[in-house]
């Protein structure tokens, strides 16, 4: 088995995770959350998403909470953009970093953005030539790529030719996500092994949940295939709110753990990452899916 020397864990929780949450996230917990982020050492975090917030209100903040970010020349903060208003608001924002998603589904499509498959692809294929306009680095993302809880498998031919146009369009990564967490590690291996075909030298990220239990098993897979980008979310916060029984993304802390004991660097410190994971569940008076921060205390491991 050949396995990286090092991996980048992208830590989407303050974005993916807690779009799902009911309870309002006041924006300076938000704040210490990503300021604890990037104390233990991730260098990659999205942040928000610029999107209607009478659908999603616990992004309302967005424009707000970039204000408040620090300034930190070896972090990439980024944001999610669904449509030209997102863009439009994220750049005047002074995002540089950007993701613009479409659904390989066109029934969650409808349900996420509005707007069927076909127009909303049309729209992310502009978005991206306006995105390079202005300088922003570009991560273009396809949602229900390994299948769609309304239509059930999604094809894969479909799959790679949005990663292809993406390609094209000069993206400069490219997301496959398991939005729906129906991914096996047999389906991300022979997907990723087409994706390569088409995405050439861009570097690939893989977006997984762990709706079925499957998640750190398919980061596995991911990496015997070559995949050396993952998006975590700290204590496995989250889910697409337009997913029926939507459940987390994988943990950070859980696939530092898995790395670690792979000996596959990093640069994450597990306990301070775990302290904003025990933060958020004294906040919300629950517990989150991760398994490997319940061993901390806010003080020590066990």
């Amino acid at each position: 088995m050949k396995l990286p020397g090092k991996v980048t864990l992208i830590e989407v929780g303050p974005r993916d995770g807690f779009q799902l949450e009911k309870k309002l996230i006041p924006t300076e917990l938000k704040l210490r959350i990503i300021n604890g982020l990037l104390d233990a050492g991730i260098r990659s975090i999205q942040v928000t998403s610029f999107v209607n917030p009478a659908v999603v209100p616990q992004m309302g903040d967005a424009e707000e909470l970039i204000k408040l970010l620090p300034e930190n020349n070896d972090a990439a903060f980024s944001c999610l953009v669904l449509n030209e208003r997102g863009l439009h608001r994220a750049q005047k924002a002074g995002m540089k970093n950007v993701e613009i998603s479409v659904s390989a589904s066109d029934t969650h499509s409808r349900k996420n953005t509005g707007m069927p498959y076909e127009a909303a692809f049309k729209s992310a294929q502009k978005m991206i030539e306006e995105a390079k306009s202005h300088k922003m680095q570009i991560r273009a993302g396809i949602q229900c790529a390994f299948g769609c809880a309304y239509e059930g498998s999604i094809p894969a031919d479909r799959v790679i030719a949005i990663a292809g146009k993406y390609a094209e369009s000069g993206a400069d990564m490219i997301a496959v996500s398991d939005t729906t967490g129906m991914a096996d590690p047999l389906s991300v291996r022979t997907l990723i092994e087409k994706l390569q075909a088409v995405t050439h030298n861009l570097p690939v990220v893989l977006h997984l949940h762990d709706t079925r239990g499957l998640g750190l098993a398919n980061v596995l897979a991911g990496l015997e295939s070559g995949i050396t980008h993952f998006d975590t979310a700290l204590a496995g916060v989250g889910g697409c709110p337009f997913v029926p029984g939507a459940a987390g993304n994988i943990s950070t802390e859980d696939t530092a753990y898995m790395m670690e004991s792979m000996h596959i660097k990093t640069g994450i410190d597990i306990g301070k990452v775990a302290a904003c994971s025990l933060e958020l569940e004294a906040f919300f008076e629950k517990k989150f899916p991760g398994k490997i921060h319940r061993l901390y205390s806010r003080d020590k491991a066990f």
